[in-house]
């Protein structure tokens, strides 16, 4: 009984064998049978009464041969309702483990994801729209929640998934025997999510080693991809990795966009749309009609792609590389466009620039000081000034303005700003300078706080950054917070005309949409950027070396510059002449952004990456060019 249900039906089998076998032997020795039948009849009669008790009724005869075929009737009921009961019991039991998540998922070619955190909504909806166009596709998810209440949040999260089938184990990603679950060695690729805990890198790295070093693995390299909070675990991550996981350091990602962001409204939005599935993305494609062309010609040969890089024969990827680099056989063009087969060359001759209207370049400036005010505070806000210091002028300055939950706390946060010598000054000893533009300041006091927001002179600060309190709150409490402070802060802006920008960061999505009626200048939402990238990378791993190039200071970069400094305003023209203005410059113009539409959801915040270049648009003195430049 201890072998399961498949056992005890053998053994049931084996005995209604015996029983009859028996039965028909006794009958024919004894040559009780009325009707002088051989075995095999008597054995298939003596069967027939074994499954149905009824069958008896109409039995004559001596009194022997019927009182054989009652004990095979017995017999018959005994080993038939016995049946039943292990058949129930066993359906039973496999529902139950159905129920629980526990059994094994056989399917080839899926995506795993192993762990559950709030980032599991916005991948499972990506991959979903990335795989709208496969006839089947399935993404598996192993983590340590309850299988019914998992898939009750995705129906109420995700919605509907079309072709796409997502199911949800329970088990835990970083024991052996629960991997196995999932089906990892037939997977396409691996998705490790971080969990909402302090040793979150630690999870992830267990999970990594649990991948590349199973011992039932296959020997083709795996597709892992993952994010690392902390930089000292960078290292850690990709030994146990190796060439099979692809690593993202997600504060680094979060500081660059959030310092980027601060100076140039709008940003977020285009690498939001940039890294989405739900419009243009980035390809890689090897394109033969371009071999012996430099990278500026190139640039006006497709009319619904817009070319922004070369990936090389030998892998290395540089984006906006110089103008007359020439496309060499085994290279590869790397393109944003609508999909993997639309990256066509147009086969245009006449492009139709209006040259009449494109600017010429003006001299350079020094950068002018900036003043910077940075509210709140979590682990990410030392990188983010790290991160300033790279693009503001010399004699810029920084105040943080946070509140610890007592001295204690806000002692830590100055050590992690600056560290001693930042104590010092708060004891009132001469000001740290730790950065080479940066001056940095701190101020203790509640960013919920009108009187604190009114004495800080908010209004004589060019950008101001509302930094999400995630380290000390749950996401929906640190949302709720930022929020109050922005409202405070839009009639700050409406008291003074609005002299600064305001960007903040947004843990969930959905409080982004919310916080439109703050008419901040831009959000980041944090998760989502990780997620997306995770997802995007998760479908084609060439793409991480474009986004370590895309997000790395050193290169070129996303700005919005004003449209004016390119081509004239108020007159219609095609963007192929933007493209051309940019291509003077040695910058690659992938969109734009209107200014009418900046808090438009439906309109994707006047964000248009990859436009039609044929197309005529009409600008004005608030839009913006989105180029790829060096600075």
């Amino acid at each position: 009984m201890s072998k399961g249900p498949g056992a005890l039906i053998g053994w049931l089998f084996l005995l209604s064998v015996l029983l009859i076998a028996v039965v028909a032997l006794v009958i024919v020795a004894t040559g009780v049978d009325p009707e002088g039948r051989g075995f095999f009849e008597v054995a298939w009669m003596s069967l027939m009464r074994t499954l149905d008790a009824g069958t008896m009724g109409g039995d004559t005869g001596d009194w022997p041969f019927l009182f054989a075929m009652l004990i095979v009737t017995i017999g018959g009921i005994f080993v038939v309702s016995t049946l039943i009961g292990v058949l129930t019991t066993g359906l039973e039991s496999k529902l139950e483990q159905l129920r629980k998540g526990r059994s094994f998922v056989a399917e080839q070619g899926h995506t795993v994801i192993l762990g559950w955190s709030s980032q599991v909504f916005t991948i499972v909806s990506e991959l979903v729209t990335a795989n709208a166009n496969q006839r089947r596709s399935c993404i598996a998810i192993l983590a340590e929640q309850d299988k019914v209440e998992m898939e009750d949040e995705l129906r109420e999260r995700v919605g509907k998934t079309g072709r796409t089938q997502v199911v949800c184990r329970t088990g835990n990603p970083i024991d052996l025997a629960d991997l196995e679950i999932v089906n990892p060695h037939a997977a396409r690729s691996i998705i490790v999510l971080a969990p909402e805990t302090e040793d979150a890198d630690a999870y992830v790295i267990k999970a990594i080693l649990a991948i590349t070093n199973n011992p039932q693995r296959h020997p083709e390299p795996y597709h892992v991809v993952a994010a690392i909070r902390d930089p000292q675990n960078m290292e850690v991550a990709h030994m146990v990795g190796r060439d099979e996981a692809q690593v993202i350091l997600a504060g680094d990602l979060i500081a660059r966009v959030t310092a980027q962001t601060c100076r140039q409204s709008g940003l977020s939005v285009a690498y939001t749309e940039l890294l989405n599935f739900g419009g243009d993305e980035i390809y890689l494609h090897e394109e033969p009609g371009l071999v012996g062309k430099t990278f500026g010609e190139a640039l006006l040969a497709y009319e619904d792609s817009a070319l922004i890089g070369l990936c090389f024969q030998d892998g290395h990827v540089q984006l906006n590389p110089p103008m007359d680099t020439r496309i060499a056989h085994g290279d590869k063009v790397i393109a944003i466009s609508e999909d993997d087969d639309t990256v066509r060359l147009s086969g245009l001759a006449d492009y139709g620039i209006e040259a009449h209207a494109i600017r010429a370049a003006s001299v350079r400036r020094a950068p002018a000081p900036e003043r910077t005010l940075i509210m709140g505070w979590n682990q990410r806000a030392p990188s983010i000034i790290g991160e300033l210091d790279n693009y503001v002028g010399p004699g810029s300055e920084v105040t943080v303005l946070a509140e610890g939950d007592d001295e204690e706390d806000t002692a830590a946060i100055a050590a992690q700003l600056v560290g001693q010598a930042f104590q010092l000054a708060m004891a009132g000893g001469p000001e740290a300078r730790p950065y080479h533009n940066l001056a940095v300041s701190f101020r203790r006091g509640d960013t919920t706080d009108r009187r604190t927001l009114d004495d800080a002179a908010i209004h004589t600060y060019n950008h101001v950054i509302v930094l999400s309190c995630s380290d000390m709150l749950e996401p929906q409490q640190a949302d709720a917070r930022t929020l109050v402070t922005l409202l405070h802060l839009r009639d700050i802006a409406d008291r003074y005309g609005h002299p600064f920008s305001i960007v903040s960061e947004m843990l969930d999505v959905r409080n982004r949409e919310l916080a439109v009626v703050t008419r901040a200048d831009d959000f980041i939402v944090s998760d989502e950027l990780i997620s997306l990238m995770l997802s995007q990378i998760s479908e084609n791993r060439e793409l991480t070396t474009v986004f370590q190039d895309l997000f790395d200071p050193q290169g070129s970069e996303l700005y919005l510059k004003p449209a004016e400094e390119y081509v004239e305003l108020g007159q219609p023209l095609n963007f192929y002449t933007v493209v051309e203005a940019a291509r003077r410059r040695g910058e690659v113009a992938a969109g734009y952004r209107l200014h009418t539409q900046a808090h438009e959801p439906a309109q994707s915040y006047g964000v248009r990456l990859n436009p039609d270049k044929s197309q005529p648009v009409t600008f004005s003195e608030e839009d913006r060019v989105i180029v790829l430049a060096e600075d």
